[in-house]
């Protein structure tokens, strides 16, 4: 089969995107439901957690996508090969994270990526960009203390804008000595870390840790 054909820009801020996801029955889609999760955000066609499942089967897995036919296009290669902690969801994640996590068990989030963003290059679209400050701070109310945040892009000013956000929040601290992570951390790279790699190319990459918890609106 070919591959799913999509635009590559997708603008999060259109009227057909304002709509929240919601929650999942996290039991139905994971066999083992009280596993961590790795929240991989903005996944595209899915193939990093779709390796990243195989590799760490003492994990599941969940990867947030806005086009929607990639998301279609992942689950029916993850039901192929019968991956039990893995599962996509169409989400525009700056409008759904609250409603997608509002019935997750405490502590159970415990690793969020956030890999090649689309930069949004001109300043009156800076909006449309994922992370933004309102995002940190809901991760920061669902990610359990010690759960760590892995952010990479090969546009130096969107790693930055991204480390900046996080950096404002109080309950994340930056790990690591140097500006950017030398290598990437986990044991898979993205198409596009790989694409960029043999461009000869940089990629900036940061990692930060909950260090404490922060009363949020929920009270907890």
């Amino acid at each position: 089969m070919s591959p799913v054909r999509v635009r590559q820009h997708v603008n999060p801020l259109a009227s057909k995107f304002q709509t929240p996801t919601a929650s999942p029955d996290w039991e139905s889609i994971y066999t083992q439901p009280n596993l961590p999760l790795h929240l991989d955000i903005g996944c595209a066609r899915g193939r990093f957690v779709l390796k990243m499942a195989q590799i760490e089967a003492n994990w599941n897995f969940l990867g947030l996508e806005i086009r929607e036919p990639l998301v279609v296009e992942a689950n029916r290669i993850r039901e192929e090969m019968e991956l039990k902690n893995l599962h996509y969801m169409f989400a525009n994640v700056n409008n759904s994270l609250v409603s997608l996590l509002s019935n997750l068990p405490p502590g159970r989030l415990q690793k969020v990526t956030i890999q090649f963003p689309d930069p949004w290059f001109k300043n009156r679209h800076a909006k449309r960009r994922v992370v933004q400050r309102e995002l940190v701070t809901e991760l920061a109310n669902y990610l359990a203390v010690g759960g760590v945040v892995f952010l990479q892009s090969d546009i130096q000013f969107v790693a930055e804008e991204m480390c900046d956000r996080f950096y404002e929040h109080p309950a994340f601290e930056k790990l690591g000595t140097t500006t950017w992570l030398a290598e990437n951390p986990l044991p898979v790279p993205t198409e596009r870390e790989i694409a960029t790699f043999n461009k000869g190319e940089p990629v900036y990459r940061a990692l930060f840790r909950k260090k404490t918890e922060i009363l949020d609106s929920r009270g907890t």
